[in-house]
């Protein structure tokens, strides 16, 4: 082993969670793996990682609510984004969520040792793949600023709501899951439902999925 930094990696596919740690186990340490973005904030705080890599579409809590959370709770963390998603307004997003790289996952196997190493370098790192001046388009982008992208006007608790609603989960799964109860979880699905002008869980799912918080 030639670093011994140590590595978080969070996506939701196993077979992507094997062959990114793989990839990654040369060069530094893997010191855990999650599924989901909850479970990835959790070890987080339990392992104290140096890097923290993270897929946008993560269950339960998306990647760019997870680099938000993650950029506070852990701020001497790096946290490295590896998606499929290119569009100038997720990369925007990312790193407005604190992100020091963002990596296309089709191309991760030449690019995401070296964005790592950028980013614990104190330096940023943008695929290829979405073009050189990406970050800067999406800052001029109004249709999609990144205050609305991924729910950003919302509270964390209502992002948090609003992305295990769109998954179908049910109040009483949604109340386990935050440990929170039943009637606090309808308080604050009314909540969103009255913010957002919508009236249906079907309404409120559309909103996820224009808005990133979901994958279609």
């Amino acid at each position: 082993m030639t670093n011994s930094k140590r590595l978080l990696i969070g996506d939701d596919h196993v077979l992507v969670l094997e062959g990114l740690s793989r990839l990654l186990a040369g060069e530094f340490e893997v010191a855990g793996v999650a599924r989901n973005g909850r479970e990835l904030i959790e070890l987080a705080e339990q392992i104290d990682p140096d890097v923290i890599v993270i897929d946008v579409g993560m269950p339960e809590i998306n990647g760019i609510e997870a680099a938000r959370r993650l950029s506070k709770s852990r701020p001497e963390a790096k946290i490295v984004i590896v998606t499929q998603q290119l569009d100038p307004a997720y990369i925007h997003a990312a790193f407005t969520a604190g992100a020091s790289a963002y990596v296309a996952k089709q191309s991760a196997g030449v690019e995401l040792v070296k964005a790592i190493r950028m980013a614990l370098s104190d330096e940023y790192y943008v695929t290829p793949l979405a073009g050189a001046e990406a970050a800067h388009i999406a800052s001029l982008n109004p249709a999609k600023n990144p205050a609305e992208l991924f729910g950003g006007q919302l509270t964390p608790r209502q992002r948090e709501v609003l992305q295990l609603v769109a998954e179908g989960r049910t109040n009483k799964q949604i109340a386990v899951a935050l440990r929170i109860s039943v009637k606090t979880v309808e308080f604050h699905r009314n909540s969103l439902m009255d913010e957002l002008g919508v009236r249906t869980t079907a309404e409120l799912t559309r909103y996820a999925l224009s808005r990133g918080i979901i994958n279609g």
